[in-house]
C-alpha cells in the first residue's frame, strides 16, 4: 500500500501567510537561468528530509524522515528510516521497493503515466520543472524563498497530481520544499535538510 501512495508523496503544505509577489519577466528569467546553471552543474545530491502526508481522515500529519540520494542521469533513492524503514529505487525503468526487508519491483518504463511520474519526481528533486509545454507555471517571492507553482496540462495525470509546489532559495537557487496538491486535496510536503551535491556517491547505494 505504501508504493501507492509513494507516487503522491509531494504535497500541498500548510497555508502560507506571507503575502506572494508575482515575479516579474525579468526575475523569472534570472532566477530559471540560476537553477538550471545549478542543475547542469550537479552531478549527484544527498540530503536529509521530512516528509508530511496530510489526509482528511487524520486528526494529525503523518510524519517520516529519511535520507534521499540522487545521481545522474535518472538514478533516485528515497530511504524512510523512521518511523519505518522502507526505501524505493528509481533505475533503468524501474522502481525496486524495499519494505522492511520485503522487496518487489515494478516494470515503470512501459507505463506512461508511471514514466511521467518518475520524471517529475527526478526534476523536483533537482529543481528543474520548468517546461512550459507541461505546465502553467506561476512564480512567486514568499519571505526569502521562491515559490513556483506547476500545474499539470495533461488530462491523465491531473486526475492524480493537482498541483505541484516548490520552493527555493533565493541565495542558492536550491529547491529546499517540495509539495504536491491531491486532486482530493489531501497532500504531503517534503522539507530538505543538510543537502549536498556533487559529493561522492557509488552507485551501489542503488542496489536493492
Amino acid at each position: 500500500m505504501r508504493n501507492i501512495y509513494f507516487f503522491l508523496f509531494l504535497g500541498i503544505g500548510i497555508q502560507i501567510a506571507s503575502a506572494q509577489k508575482s515575479l516579474t519577466t525579468e526575475e523569472i528569467n534570472t532566477f530559471k537561468s540560476a537553477v538550471e546553471k545549478l542543475d547542469s552543474n550537479t552531478q549527484t545530491i544527498v540530503s536529509d528530509f521530512i516528509q508530511y502526508k496530510h489526509l482528511s481522515f487524520l486528526s494529525n500529519d503523518v510524519e517520516t524522515q529519511g535520507k534521499l540520494a540522487f545521481k545522474v542521469p535518472g538514478l533516485v533513492k528515497w530511504e524512510y528510516t523512521s518511523p519505518y524503514k522502507y526505501s524505493v529505487i528509481f533505475k533503468d525503468d524501474k522502481l525496486f521497493i524495499d519494505d522492511e526487508g520485503d522487496k518487489s519491483k515494478i516494470d515503470i518504463g512501459s507505463n506512461k503515466m508511471f514514466k511521467g511520474l518518475n520524471s517529475l519526481i527526478t526534476n523536483s528533486v533537482k529543481g528543474n520543472m520548468f517546461d512550459d509545454n507541461a505546465f502553467e507555471i506561476s512564480y512567486f517571492k514568499v519571505d526569502e524563498f521562491y515559490l513556483v507553482k506547476f500545474i499539470p496540462k495533461d488530462e491523465t495525470m491531473l486526475q492524480f497530481i493537482a498541483k505541484f509546489e516548490l520552493k527555493f532559495d533565493i541565495k542558492t537557487s536550491d529547491v529546499v520544499e517540495v509539495k504536491m496538491i491531491e486532486p482530493s486535496e489531501d497532500y504531503t510536503k517534503i522539507i530538505f535538510k543538510n543537502k549536498t551535491r556533487n559529493t561522492t556517491l557509488d552507485e551501489a547505494v542503488f542496489n536493492n
